[in-house]
């Protein structure tokens, strides 16, 4: 007979991914663990889980069944409207993004979550492309372009702009532009243009459509390093050009442009603590910095 509460046992171990660590977090053994997945296995007659050295990790079937015993647990919480008084939030989180505004951004706002729920495992996965939450590649994604995919909740949370900026050694060969006009006579950074998978993140273009390019590259960091080094102009977001002091803004703020952030997860998810509560931080957390991600002090 099915027993509901083998499904606890398949979510903790997803989610730690090692028998010891999902036994902690279930106040059992390691052995009330294993037989648990092994009777829910021999119900449902399929393997969920191999057992590798890096840990446990979902088959085809365990991968299908995850989103499934997610919207219970889901469902099963909603009714007490999340977590029970006085309980930790507890678990894996896997947020999607872009490499710029992980490394230079949320990364560095990560600590202030670990406060607030030390029980808490974050992962950042980065790419050049949008993750696909429908087969959760990811548990949230904070993007520039809005992911998607069927029963997805997409909110537009914020937003930031990105400036020129350059090494002062480059401005003092070069000159110093005064104009956009002036632009035409400089050096840029730039991505690659045939590996660019999101058009929007080609934003050079939106301030010189037709760019002296002198080093590309697909990474933003890469970009941001040349240009700090001399290599030549860069467009960058303000999260990132602002804080690096080998850079100085070019133009500021006639060569501006914007993007907007969306916050993305999968409806099943949606009353799930772990999830509600990095989705609502990070919320929060873009927010409060709209004034340092717009430059909102600079603006005439």
């Amino acid at each position: 007979m099915f027993d509901w509460n083998d499904l606890r046992f398949f979510l903790e171990l997803a989610r730690q991914g090692r028998l010891a660590a999902a036994a902690k977090r279930l106040r059992v053994d390691n052995a009330t663990v294993s037989r648990r997945i092994a009777d829910l296995e021999r119900m449902l007659d399929t393997k969920l889980f191999d057992r590798a050295s890096a840990g446990f990790l979902l088959t085809e079937a365990g991968s299908r069944l995850l989103p499934q015993a997610e919207a219970m647990e889901a469902q099963a919480l909603g009714i007490a409207s999340g977590t029970p008084r006085g309980a930790a939030v507890a678990g894996r989180v896997r947020i999607a993004m872009m490499e710029g505004i992980a490394s230079q951004y949320v990364a560095a706002r990560l600590p202030a979550l670990a406060e607030r729920a030390p029980e808490l495992l974050v992962e950042l996965v980065t790419s050049p492309a949008l993750f696909n939450l429908t087969r959760r590649e990811a548990d949230i994604s904070l993007s520039f372009v809005p992911v998607r995919g069927p029963r997805l909740t997409i909110r537009r949370i914020g937003a930031f702009a990105l400036f020129l900026y350059a090494a002062p050694a480059y401005l003092a060969r070069h000159g110093t532009p005064a104009s956009l006009e002036d632009l035409r006579c400089h050096r840029f950074v730039d991505y690659i243009e045939d590996l660019v998978q999101i058009p929007e993140v080609h934003w050079l273009l939106d301030i010189v459509p037709e760019p002296n390019v002198a080093l590309r590259s697909s990474s933003m960091f890469a970009q941001q390093t040349a240009a700090a080094n001399g290599a030549g102009l860069v467009l960058l977001p303000a999260f990132a050009g602002e804080t690096d002091p080998r850079l100085v803004p070019v133009l500021k703020p006639l060569a501006r442009t914007e993007r907007p952030i969306f916050l993305a997860f999968h409806q099943d998810l949606e009353f799930v603590p772990r999830i509600r509560t990095v989705a609502r931080f990070l919320e929060e957390t873009v927010t409060a910095d709209q004034g340092f991600l717009l430059q909102r002090e600079i603006m005439p």
